[in-house]
C-alpha cells in the first residue's frame, strides 16, 4: 500500500510520519515524546499546552470534589473520539475495541478517583502520560488515541502548515475539504467545534502528525517502570549493609517472586506510595531515566 509521499509524489525526507494512507500503521503518538520535543517547538509546544491545561482540568475536578465537579470531570474524560484520521494505532483496538470512548473515558474516571486518587492529590500523578504507568487498559493504542484527540487542534495547525508547504497535497486531481472537528482548547479549556482544512486520501480526512511525536512504544511505560524505578526502589528498601560496607541487594528477578512486588500497575502504584512517603518521587526519577536513555541512544545513533 503506498505511504502518503509515493501517494502524492512527494520526495523526501518530509517532517511528518510517513505512513500507508489506507491501512492502520502500528504507530502511536507518545505524550512524553511531544514533551520532550517542546521548548520552542511551536507545534509541540502547542501540543503541551492542549495536554496539559486538559489534564489540569481533569484532575482540579477531582481536588475540588463537588458533584457538580466531578460530573464535570468525568464528562470530558467521556469526549474522546476515534481519531482515524491520523492513519496510526490499531482500530480494533482503540476505543471500539474497548467498548467506545464514554465506556474508556468512566473507566479511567474511575481509577482516578479510585485506585491512584491518592497520586492525584499529592501531585504526583499530572500529567497524561502517567496514566498508562497506573491505569490498567491503558496501553499503547489507548494513549496514542487519547494524546491525539487532546492535540488535535496543533496537529490541524501543522497539517495546514504542511499543506502550504507541499502543493503536490492539492495537485493532480487530489482533494483537500474543510471539515468540522472537535478540539480541546488550551485557552477555554474545554471541548470546541472547530473548522479544519485536511488533505483526502481514498476518499478520507488524512492529518498530518510530526515525525518526532510517534513512536513503536511508549517512553512511559507500566512494564518499564516497573523494571527499573519500582524494583530499583524494593531494591534498596530491602537492602542490608555487609561487613564490608556495601549494599547487598535483591536480584530483581527474585523481587519479582514476593508478595507485594509481583509484575503489575498494582505493584507500581504501592511502590511508589510507599517512596513518596519516605520522601522519594518515583515518578519523577523515572522521567530523568527515560531521558538519559533517550538522549544516550541519539548520541549513539549521531556518532554511529
Amino acid at each position: 500500500m503506498p505511504t502518503i509521499t509515493t501517494y502524492y509524489g512527494i520526495p523526501g525526507p518530509v517532517p511528518f510520519v510517513d505512513v500507508e494512507v489506507s491501512a492502520d500503521n502500528r504507530l502511536y503518538v507518545d505524550p512524553h515524546a511531544i514533551r520532550l520535543q517542546g521548548h520552542g517547538e511551536p507545534f509541540a509546544d502547542h501540543a503541551l499546552r492542549c495536554l496539559d491545561t486538559f489534564t489540569a482540568q481533569v484532575t482540579d475536578s477531582i481536588l475540588a470534589g463537588t458533584p457538580a465537579s466531578l460530573r464535570h470531570g468525568e464528562q470530558l474524560l467521556q469526549r474522546f473520539v476515534e481519531p482515524w484520521e491520523t492513519r496510526l494505532g490499531m482500530s480494533r483496538r482503540g476505543f471500539h475495541g474497548h467498548g467506545g470512548a464514554d465506556v474508556v473515558g468512566t473507566g479511567i474516571w474511575d481509577i482516578l478517583t479510585g485506585d491512584v486518587e491518592a497520586l492525584v492529590r499529592i501531585g504526583v500523578l499530572k500529567q497524561i502520560e502517567d496514566l498508562p504507568l497506573f491505569v490498567d487498559g491503558i496501553d499503547c493504542d489507548i494513549t496514542s488515541d487519547i494524546t491525539t484527540r487532546i492535540v488535535f487542534e496543533a496537529l490541524a495547525h501543522f497539517t495546514a502548515q504542511m499543506l502550504a508547504r507541499y502543493p503536490q497535497f492539492s495537485e493532480g486531481g487530489h482533494q483537500v475539504s474543510a471539515f468540522t472537528r472537535q478540539v480541546w482548547s488550551s485557552e477555554e479549556r474545554a471541548w470546541v467545534e472547530a473548522e479544519i482544512t485536511l488533505p483526502v486520501a481514498d476518499g478520507k480526512a488524512l492529518m498530518l502528525v510530526p515525525a518526532g511525536w510517534v513512536r513503536h512504544t511508549l517512553l512511559m511505560s507500566a512494564g518499564r517502570y516497573y523494571g527499573t524505578s519500582v524494583l530499583s526502589y524494593a531494591q534498596l528498601e530491602q537492602a542490608v549493609r555487609g561487613a564490608d560496607g556495601k549494599l547487598n541487594k535483591t536480584p530483581k528477578d527474585r523481587l519479582k517472586k514476593q508478595s507485594g512486588l509481583e509484575r503489575g500497575r498494582s505493584t507500581n502504584l504501592a511502590v511508589t506510595m510507599r517512596a513518596f512517603e519516605s520522601g522519594d518521587d518515583l515518578l519523577a526519577a523515572f522521567k530523568v531515566f527515560v531521558l538519559g536513555r533517550l538522549e544516550k541512544k541519539k548520541s549513539e545513533e549521531k556518532a554511529a
